[in-house]
């Protein structure tokens, strides 16, 4: 099913992005069971931290996929030629938004602890309820790079649509940001890609909406409080 329905809005189909610029991961059981637990109001912290990790650990490594690979032979230890691939960029640049982004990249730092970090922190403005830059930190030489943008839940878009201007206005070409997502949905992605064309989203799941108050439906709750223990439950 591509087409979802919510409280606030009119159907929106993302038939067109799926496969193109949107990479769900496949629902097998294991997957699903690792979102029932995550999702499950009863799920405290430690295991939440657990279970989240696992699923991320499947996202970065479908994310690294993505980047621009070419063909890399090796000898293996019985003498035979192995043809495979390898990096075209052998230093990987992530950037974070924080706080719930913290959980991808203490996964990527697990995968890939040579990776170059970056911060972009985006809070919503009280009064005008838009997103707000409030600081940026990145790598000096991260214009012209492929780059990783962590953010586990995209709800409407904003806060990603912020980050991403940051990275372009940085150097970094649009079609070379991949969005690494646990949570995502079809408003969010029909937003952000009818402004960003030329993103490439990874994501774990898509869920059917948005409620009118702009939470994912069934969705999983506030991932930074939870991650971090500051709620218990969703």
């Amino acid at each position: 099913m591509t087409t979802w329905t919510h409280p606030a809005t009119e159907p929106v189909r993302i038939d067109k992005y799926l496969g193109v610029n949107v990479f769900e991961l496949p629902h097998r059981p294991g997957l699903l069971a690792l979102h029932t637990e995550a999702r499950d109001t009863g799920t405290g912290q430690e295991r939440f931290v657990r279970t989240t990790g696992r699923i991320i650990r499947l996202l970065l490594e479908e994310a690294l996929s993505h980047l621009e690979h070419r063909p890399h032979a090796v000898t293996t230890p019985t003498g035979y030629e192995f043809d495979g691939t390898r990096a075209v960029s052998p230093r990987l640049y992530a950037v974070t938004i924080p706080r719930a982004g913290d959980a991808l990249e203490s996964g990527l730092r697990e995968i890939r602890p040579d990776t170059r970090l970056g911060k972009i922190l985006i809070q919503r403005d009280p009064t005008t309820k838009q997103p707000k830059l409030f600081y940026r930190k990145l790598p000096p030489d991260i214009a012209g790079q492929e780059v990783l943008l962590l953010d586990p839940t995209i709800a409407t878009g904003g806060t990603l649509l912020t980050a991403v201007n940051e990275l372009v206005a940085a150097g970094v070409e649009e079609h070379r940001i991949i969005v690494v997502n646990v949570l995502t949905c079809p408003q969010a992605i029909a937003t952000v890609l009818s402004r960003r064309p030329d993103l490439r989203i990874v994501t774990s799941h898509i869920d059917t909406g948005l409620t009118d108050q702009a939470f994912m439906l069934p969705g999983i709750g506030d991932f930074g409080d939870r991650f971090h223990g500051t709620v218990t439950g969703a």
